[in-house]
């Protein structure tokens, strides 16, 4: 049976619904309600959600210092000053740097690129890493997805005579830095309507400000659209708004237009970019940018975003492909050892977090064993390596844990923090890590509710199979693109009696595929399959044999095989109906 809760997510008025239906010519109640659930209650608001475009996006000097930043880089573009782009090394900021990079150039500005080491530099500013920016001669400093809690880095580049401009989306700090500008929807004054950007998506509405300040058509900026989907699929910031907008946009221009640097990695790959969607930028095009910057140096996804000839592109892609193969094995031998280490710390006594500590991890895996570890144990859990002196760490979270203010709670012990609700980066004294285990851990323990440690999956509506008709179907793909905030609805079925063979399938067999119609239905049966659910076979054959019916959780995609196109139910969870 099913260890998880199955949730029917609650809509505070069920005539909304109704309304709803109504007004867009009764469309079926399960996706009504489904967009209920997701704030769209009006002919209005699905028409917005269905059908806005780039028209609909704001304007970018609604954000708060947006006319002092581009004053600044319009001054320095007529001076002919030297500019300095300053990213981060993971996905979102290395498509920052690239997009002005490219841009600034592209106006004919003396500009180069910098991205901090993670092993020499660490995360964000540094002093180390503004020391280099001088050396390369930078009198205006652009720092992207970063930034806005660098209050002592910022007064270290003013006394380098450089001056910075902060593009980043992170929570700030209580005092903004003295930048000639700080750019970020988040700040507490500022006015900008959608405050979920990613970073890319900040440096996507500042090229848009300068290009409207110099006269240009705007329009012109949707070129890097691609690069702003590439980020915020990978950042896994909030899909509404203007984030769905931006990921939608940007799909269809890496599908019908992709950047030569994009075209050999999805080359090496092995993706197919025409029928490119957030999973094949999540699991695909992601990863293999970040392990640029994981395993060494990240300015070699920026140069391959940048090239526009295909012999340096498709080097510079291969290359990435091998760090990429090697970060796997990285990962797996990581996982290996903090599996152990977990098992150990949950069976000495009651935990609410898993918090690990191994001075010889690789800085560059932590994260992504960390979100393996929450897939686990269903705990907020910590991964800590050392560099240099210093201990540092990746954070991930569960739904109703928010890490930041987790880690609030335990600043004394901290050297710096940062991050969002479900994602954070840290680092303390080695000697504090004994210390910050046990803080931590209560500071989640204050925040969990009897319910928050237990598995759930959320259910949008309850359907009958037989409401699955070509109408359905092609009103829940304009839902798309799924991600966070705006997962692919997921429906409950029940009475279903198995029909067909029922197999696992798969390189290990990890997979379960069988087949389900509603009991004393004369409708056609329906697909099933189920990824990683081969522990349900005995459970799907106990309801084929005995004739008890099933409950299904579930979405629904379309499998193409052989050039034939048929709707599927992408299991989500299984058990017997009970009486």
């Amino acid at each position: 049976m099913s260890t998880r809760r199955w949730q029917i997510l609650p809509v505070e008025d069920e005539s909304k619904v109704d309304e709803l239906q109504s007004a867009l010519n009764d469309l079926p109640r399960a996706l009504a309600r489904a967009l209920v659930l997701r704030g769209i209650d009006s002919f209005d608001a699905a028409k917005h959600f269905f059908r806005s475009g780039i028209d609909s996006l704001h304007d970018p000097y609604l954000m708060t210092d947006m006319d002092k930043a581009v004053d600044r880089i319009v001054k320095g573009l007529e001076d002919k000053q030297k500019f300095l782009v300053y990213g981060d090394y993971d996905v979102d900021g290395t498509t920052s740097t690239t997009l002005l990079t490219h841009y600034l150039g592209s106006l004919g500005a003396d500009v180069c690129f910098f991205i901090p080491d993670r092993f020499k530099h660490g995360y964000g500013l540094s002093e180390s890493g503004l020391d280099e920016a001088k050396t390369m001669g930078a009198e205006i400093v652009v720092a992207l997805d970063c930034g806005v809690t660098a209050i002592a880095e910022t007064e270290y580049a003013r006394s380098l005579g450089m001056d910075l401009v902060i593009c980043d989306h992170h929570t700030p700090g209580a005092t903004l830095p003295n930048a000639i500008a700080v750019l970020d929807a988040k700040r507490s004054d500022c006015s900008y309507p959608f405050k979920e950007l990613c970073g890319c998506g900040v440096t996507m509405k500042l090229a848009q400000a300068i290009h409207t300040r110099l006269g240009k058509d705007p329009t012109e900026i949707n070129q890097y659209l691609d690069l702003v989907a590439i980020a915020t699929a990978s950042d896994v910031v909030s899909l509404t708004g203007e984030n769905r907008i931006l990921l939608r946009e940007g799909l269809l221009n890496i599908q019908n237009n992709p950047r030569v640097g994009l075209r050999m990695l999805a080359e090496q790959a092995d993706i197919r970019l025409s029928d490119c969607d957030p999973r094949s930028i999540v699991f695909g095009l992601g990863p293999r940018i970040n392990a640029a910057g994981r395993l060494g140096d990240a300015a070699r996804a920026v140069t391959l975003m940048l090239a526009d000839d295909e012999l340096e592109a498709t080097a510079r892609a291969r290359q990435l492909e091998r760090l990429n193969q090697e970060r796997r094995e990285l990962d797996r031998k990581t996982q290996k050892e903090a599996f152990k280490q977990a098992d150990v710390l949950l069976g000495g006594g009651p935990r609410h977090s898993v918090v690990l500590y191994d001075p010889e991890w690789h800085l560059g895996v932590i994260g992504i064993v960390a979100s393996r570890l929450v897939d686990r144990h269903y705990r907020p859990a910590i991964m800590l390596s050392r560099s240099g002196d210093v201990a540092k760490g990746s954070a991930r979270s569960i739904n109703g844990i928010n890490i930041y203010k987790a880690l609030q709670e335990c600043e004394d012990l901290l050297i710096e923090y940062g991050g969002h609700d479900f994602a954070a980066g840290l680092a303390l004294k080695p000697e504090n890590v004994e210390a910050f285990v046990d803080r931590f851990d209560q500071a989640v323990a204050g925040a969990i509710t009897p319910e928050t440690l237990e598995p759930m999956t959320e259910v949008d509506a309850n359907m009958g199979l037989s409401d699955l008709d070509k109408r359905f179907w092609s009103v829940l793909k304009q839902f798309e693109p799924f991600g966070a905030d705006n997962a692919a609805p997921v429906f409950m079925a029940n009475n279903l009696e198995v029909v067909g063979p029922v197999t696992t399938v798969g390189k290990q067999r990890t997979h379960l595929k069988f087949s389900v119609r509603e009991r004393a239905s004369n409708h056609p049966s329906r697909d099933v399959i189920g990824f990683g659910m081969s522990k349900h076979l005995d459970l799907v054959l106990h309801s084929q044999n005995s004739g008890d019916s099933l409950e299904l959780l579930f979405a629904i995609q379309e499998n193409t095989w052989n050039g034939r196109s048929k709707l599927q139910l992408l299991a989500k969870d299984i058990r017997l109906e009970l009486e």
